[in-house]
């Protein structure tokens, strides 16, 4: 498999940012799924397309949107009815998921390389998150698996949280370095240590 690029370039200063003391209140990093991939249903298919994904990645997902699951290295959410995003460490998903759905039930978009994922965990991350989107992202109103697709300014944002104090943020790659300094600044304020 080819290399992804980071589109990070210059803008991915690895080390201590803002407060310089204690721990960091968040982490930043940037991931690098091996496969990032869209799942949409069409009209009256969408039951026959969750049962193929929980075949070809065991993951149970509802037509809700917003609605998701973490296994392992493998995350997906709905990101509109009868449309999902699933992301992986490892390489293939697309290709399972290809021959699982039948043609007339959907279709799978391979969207490894218009995506960044940045993933941002610590204490403090929904303090900084909430600096950003106006979203509560409170566990009980927002918990592990769950998503939203939202927006900073005009750059799309999907968020998912994936642990207890851990969300991964996907955004289309042209605005990845721009997003990426502004989360970094966000969490100055608490302490941000970005890792490579």
């Amino acid at each position: 498999m080819v290399e992804i690029a980071s589109p990070l370039g210059t803008a991915f200063k690895p080390g201590r940012h803002g407060k310089p003391d204690g721990a960091p209140g968040v982490i930043v990093c940037e991931r690098k799924p091996a496969t990032i991939v869209q799942v949409a249903a069409f009209s009256g298919r969408e039951t026959a397309v969750r049962e193929a994904l929980v075949k070809a990645a065991g993951l149970k997902l509802n037509g809700k949107p917003g609605a998701g699951v973490v296994n392992g290295s493998r995350a997906g959410f709905g990101v509109a009815p009868g449309r999902w995003l699933i992301a992986d460490d490892k390489e293939g998903l697309a290709g399972s998921f290809a021959k699982a759905i039948a043609h007339e039930d959907g279709a799978v978009t391979r969207l490894t390389h218009g995506r960044s994922v940045f993933r941002i965990e610590g204490p403090r991350a929904e303090w900084v998150l909430a600096k950003l989107f106006a979203v509560d992202f409170s566990p009980e109103a927002f918990p592990v698996g769950d998503a939203v697709s939202t927006t900073h300014h005009d750059v799309f944002a999907a968020i998912q949280r994936v642990g207890e104090n851990a969300f991964d943020l996907y955004v289309f790659r042209s605005f990845a370095r721009s997003f990426f300094e502004t989360l970094v600044r966000a969490g100055e304020e608490v302490g941000c240590e970005v890792k490579a």
